[in-house]
């Protein structure tokens, strides 16, 4: 499920902003405290493997979650519930749950940030598809899609790959597939960004 801790954590601050020069002291500061702690450790963790990751969530992270629980009970009770930090409030612990569940494996991200950079261009471009008006149009641009974002995922520059597989793929034999994939190691290094 697509919750994650920069939601949360953007209640906290649509509260801070409503609340204007009274917030430095005010309770949405404290939830938004939380929130920049557990993104803070985060950035501490991103060059760790899966499972150092995973043990030092476990080490630093979870004591902060458990904090952030109770603390959110408490306010709760004493805030109220149709005022933003209410619905901030309201969301973390009706969605607690899915909140938690980058703590189950360090390969899982804090956030889904990614995903929704991911498929901004299917936003963007969703329009355009009104003009897709045949199956078969719709399968193009799916498909089209498909191995762009897949190009970009692997570090692959899409104008640069799509030429090279419209040169190279009308050539090729049907056991030659694999090595057209974007994770190919076989992939030309002018298709690849330099990282």
């Amino acid at each position: 499920m697509a919750i994650d801790k920069a939601h949360a954590r953007r209640g906290f601050d649509e509260a801070i902003k409503v609340a204007g020069k009274k917030a430095n002291n005010s309770k949405a500061m404290e939830g938004l405290k939380f929130c920049n702690e557990l993104f803070d450790i985060e950035r501490k963790l991103k060059d760790l493997g899966p499972q150092e990751r995973y043990e030092q969530r476990l080490l630093h992270s979870k004591p902060v979650l458990e904090a952030f629980l109770a603390w959110l009970k408490q306010v709760s009770e004493e805030c109220v519930p149709q005022s933003h930090l209410g619905k901030a409030v309201s969301y973390c612990l009706k969605h607690w749950e899915f909140l938690n569940n980058f703590l189950l494996d360090g390969r899982l991200e804090i956030d889904n940030n990614r995903a929704e950079r991911s498929i901004k261009p299917f936003v963007i471009g969703r329009k355009n598809f009104l003009f897709c008006i045949t199956p078969r149009g719709a399968q193009t641009s799916a498909t089209t899609y498909s191995i762009v974002e897949s190009a970009k995922e692997t570090g692959l520059k899409p104008f640069e790959y799509l030429e090279y597989l419209f040169t190279e793929l009308p050539n090729a034999s049907v056991d030659d597939l694999y090595s057209f994939l974007p994770w190919s190691p076989t992939i030309p290094d002018r298709c690849r960004t330099k990282k």
